[in-house]
């Protein structure tokens, strides 16, 4: 690798990109390390944890937990995206990524992203279908429409990230490949091209990040507009059913909250350590926190974790 493909030129297609990340405030490099080596951890087995509980755990062989089965294994791929490669980067003198590389990130990140912005629209309307039509749940909401929800959500964030990526590939970068950011970024790459047409790139670009992020919002709000006026209106039998939206609900709020303001506050130079703060919140705390919510609300969860404890201690006596 050459240290002329490493520095701003007029390259209108780079072979590699330079990522500035942590800035001077982070220098304690083995702290930041250790720290994410155990979020990623954490995050890994936690999730992993609950995908094997829904597949074992006959109780848990029902819509609701199908769906988070398969939000648990896109909240460990949305990790894998980026927090290895920040890893990797911490001890690295020059924290670089090829642009091939850089677009492949991209197309991932968002991939994972918008499917599970779908994917917890689904769940939202699973909820909705179960407490106001709980008599026509089972036919409405059978094991064909499971699969077919869980489907369109991972068809619609591979297709909109695949129009985002290919858009982003085409941007010349003639000024700087020098990316300020810790990985890359749709908002970060905009700012270091040089197009003309950069703003109706941009423009683009977030009215398709746009629709995936905003229409999920809309229809899992909509969902529990109508969860919340069947509670108040049928009282207690259906309050008892609510409790089970409470951790999906901290999730979606958690997922939609961190990315609202990551995305719609404006990135300067001089915010660059709020940018990482924010940046870490969405891609690496949330996906971490979501196992622990559910194992912490959901008393399904938590009989069968114990439940798997004690078959694991019983296995090893019996040896």
């Amino acid at each position: 690798m050459s240290p002329e493909s490493l520095q701003p030129g007029n390259l209108s297609s780079p072979t590699m990109f330079l990522l500035s990340g942590f800035s001077s405030a982070y220098r304690a490099q083995v702290t930041l390390c250790l720290c994410f080596s155990l979020i990623y951890l954490v995050t890994v087995l936690g999730n992993l944890l609950i995908v094997t509980l829904v597949w074992l755990d006959a109780h848990l062989h029902s819509p609701m937990y199908f769906f988070l089965g398969h939000l648990s294994f896109l909240d460990t791929c949305y990790s894998s995206v980026t927090l290895p490669k920040i890893l990797g980067d911490s001890f690295s003198p020059q924290k670089t990524i090829s642009f091939v590389g850089c677009i492949t990130q991209i197309y991932f990140f968002l991939c994972f992203g918008g499917s599970e912005c779908v994917l917890l629209a689904a769940m939202a309307y699973d909820r909705y279908l179960a407490i106001c039509h709980p008599l026509h749940y089972p036919a409405l909401m059978s094991k064909k429409m499971c699969h077919c929800l869980v489907a369109v959500s991972w068809l619609s964030g591979s297709f909109s990230s695949l129009i985002q990526a290919f858009l982003t590939a085409c941007l010349p970068f003639c000024g700087s490949n020098v990316i300020d950011h810790l990985f890359c970024e749709i908002p970060f790459l905009l700012k270091a091209s040089c197009s003309p047409n950069a703003p109706l790139n941009k423009a683009a670009l977030y009215v398709l990040a746009g629709t995936i992020a905003m229409g999920s919002f809309l229809l899992t709000l909509v969902s529990y507009v109508r969860i919340i006026g069947a509670v108040l209106q049928k009282g207690a039998g259906t309050q008892r059913a609510f409790a089970t939206c409470v951790s999906h609900l901290t999730v979606v709020f958690l997922f939609f909250g961190t990315g609202a303001v990551a995305y719609l506050v404006p990135h300067s130079s001089g915010s660059k350590e709020m940018d990482e703060v924010l940046t870490l919140l969405y891609t690496v705390v949330t996906p971490m926190l979501n196992p622990i919510i559910y194992s912490l609300r959901n008393s399904e969860v938590k009989g069968a974790i114990r439940k798997t404890l004690r078959r694991g201690m019983l296995q090893m006596s019996a040896e």
